[in-house]
């Protein structure tokens, strides 16, 4: 078990993963004070989806740009200049809060910064990792990456409840805006010495020099047209990020934006209910984080990343079954073991296969796509709940993504992934 903590020897990664630990720690502080200054503010439920679309529809449609200059600019400065941004604006929130100043309409605008802060941000930090570490060390970056975001996810909200009752909002979006300022230190300390992976080193330099013999007919939209070429290229590629596109809709919508009504429906407004299948899900990442990261290279991905696509599906059909707590509870676990393996083997076999110096690009177009359709599916997963009720919208989702996920294993190039 102690092989997946193999990358923190590398004292690069060490240092970019203790800084997004504790910046995710303070990102989940921020994401439960916010909701709370939202609702005391507003009483509203539309004002706090207007704040999620204000940060989500600027990253949208900053992704491709992100992407290129991920693959042109240092990425670790691309780094650092989106976590001084983001601590900025979350330290002016702290103060307007403080002063109790803070309007609405300011949220709103500052939400939009830290969208297109996370345009950039997203894309480099998928793309630096292989930078830092060597091909067989990858499994367990990437799964200590994972660990650190659901170890957040399950400390954060009842340390964010404390702090907002002794200290105030206010208080807890100051933490967070520390945070962003810790995780910058640590990019600032991360060395500068050569890439753990001579081809890599090389590949750069060509790429470097090809630039500069090209001068100014490197253009952006022709840096995207490249990228776009990539995934054109490689049919497991392309075809996942469909399926991920249509797929998205029958299971993002269910699992965000109808779960809190699954639990009133059928087990009463309990929100310790709610806490309880958040946890478990966490834990299931944890877990399945923690095992894969053991292994230097994860071998049939192709099978290993569908199956744990189909079955998260099939879990949240099962979700929607009148079964009881308990069932409901470990359908709950097996999903997050499922989304972790999920994402664990697409973003090794996206660090191992797509080039180095795309590989900017191509997160930005994987996070573009198979994201671009999510809004679609919270309002849809919402209407069909308000008049059909909220398990049969978690029984026809998840048996319906699965179905379109399971069409990907027809192709033999989705087979053939190794």
């Amino acid at each position: 078990m102690l092989a997946v903590f193999r990358a923190l020897s590398l004292r690069s990664f060490a240092l970019l993963w203790s800084g997004q630990t504790i910046s995710s720690f303070g990102d989940s502080l921020f994401t439960i004070a916010l909701a709370w200054w939202v609702l005391q503010k507003t009483g509203s439920a539309t004002a706090m989806g207007i704040v999620l679309v204000c940060s989500t529809l600027p990253m949208l449609a900053f992704l491709l740009i992100g992407g290129v200059a991920v693959d042109r600019l240092p990425r670790l400065r691309l780094m650092l200049g989106s976590d001084l941004l983001g601590g900025i604006v979350v330290l002016v929130i702290a103060l307007l809060a403080y002063q109790q100043t803070l309007a609405l309409w300011e949220v709103f605008v500052m939400s939009a910064l830290f969208g297109v802060a996370q345009a950039f941000f997203y894309p480099a930090y998928a793309a630096i990792i292989p930078d830092l570490v060597p091909l067989e060390t990858l499994p367990s970056a990437n799964s200590l990456r994972s660990v650190s975001l659901q170890v957040a996810q399950i400390v954060g909200p009842g340390v964010a409840a404390l702090i907002i009752t002794f200290g105030g909002v206010s208080l807890a979006f100051a933490l967070d805006g520390l945070s962003f300022l810790i995780s910058a230190a640590c990019l600032m300390a991360i060395s500068q010495a050569p890439t753990q992976k001579p081809q890599l080193a090389e590949a750069q330099e060509a790429q470097e020099a090809q630039e500069a013999q090209e001068e100014q007919e490197g253009s952006v939209l022709r840096d995207v047209r490249e990228g776009i070429g990539v995934v054109l290229a490689s049919p497991w590629l392309w075809l996942t990020l469909v399926i991920a596109c249509v797929s998205t809709i029958f299971l993002s919508g269910p699992d965000e934006a109808v779960t809190p009504l699954l639990v009133k429906q059928r087990f009463g407004a309990q929100v310790g209910v709610y806490a309880l299948f958040t946890t478990l899900l966490a834990l299931g990442s944890i877990l399945a984080a923690l095992w894969l990261g053991r292994f230097k290279r994860l071998r049939r991905r192709g099978w290993l990343t569908y199956g744990a696509w189909m079955t998260l599906g099939l879990m949240l059909m099962v979700t929607g079954l009148p079964i009881p707590l308990a069932a409901v509870s470990v359908a709950f676990f097996i999903q997050g073991v499922a989304l972790t393996t999920l994402g664990l083997a697409w973003v090794n076999s996206l660090q191992e296969f797509v080039p180095a110096n795309q590989l900017g690009r191509v997160n930005s177009i994987d996070l573009l796509v198979s994201s671009g359709l999510t809004p679609v599916g919270y309002a849809l997963a919402g209407v069909a709940a308000d008049h059909f009720g909220a398990p049969l919208v978690f029984i026809v989702g998840g048996a319906t993504g699965a179905v379109v996920i399971a069409l990907g294993l027809l192709h033999p190039a989705i087979r053939a992934v190794d």
